[in-house]
């Protein structure tokens, strides 16, 4: 075996010849951060939606020039949910609070599921409206639900609403 020790020894010699390495920054006094807690809600509540918890609220009925309109949401509040007979135009619109480009509306009740196109209505607070026709069945199936009916809107958290009697008026009188 071979000793390498004066070799190393030679380069431990050289190295020492080397400037010495210039003096450290003064360091920045280190500052420490709060962690960023974001609140992301969920377009969709977890289990299956007749387990979703019912928004708070109650469903208001009532006549005016345009036919009628069942409003729902938090007593002196704005509706979170509006289901209008306009009877000129012979079509049930089904308006959801929420603000964004057009999407797709999903409505769950305990007999079926259906999906339409829902649009800004233009308002103040915005709605997306989807059009309805009166003899859709989607109506009765909303009227007549167990309990509860489910809303899902693209890019909106879905919401379970109860199902009363409101819903059925407004159908009714639409196709009268």
């Amino acid at each position: 075996m071979k000793p390498y020790h004066p070799l190393f020894a030679g380069l431990l010699a050289l190295s020492g010849c080397a400037s010495p390495l210039p003096p450290a920054p003064p360091s920045a006094p280190v500052v420490k951060l709060a962690p960023v807690v974001t609140e992301v809600q969920s377009a969709r509540h977890a289990g299956d939606w007749p387990d979703w918890p019912v928004e708070a609220g109650d469903w208001v009925y009532r006549r005016d020039d345009r036919g009628s309109v069942a409003l729902f949401g938090p007593v002196g509040q704005n509706a979170i949910i509006t289901l209008r007979c306009d009877r000129a135009r012979g079509r049930v619109y089904l308006a959801r609070a929420a603000a964004g480009p057009p999407a797709k509306m999903v409505i769950r009740s305990s007999s079926m599921m259906k999906e339409f196109a829902a649009s800004p209505t233009g308002a103040t607070p915005p709605y997306l409206a989807a059009e309805i026709m009166p003899g859709d069945p989607i109506l009765d199936a909303m009227a007549f639900s167990r309990g509860r009916i489910a809303l899902e809107v693209e890019g909106q958290k879905a919401i379970a609403i109860p199902s009363w009697a409101e819903i059925a008026r407004i159908a009714e009188d639409c196709r009268a």
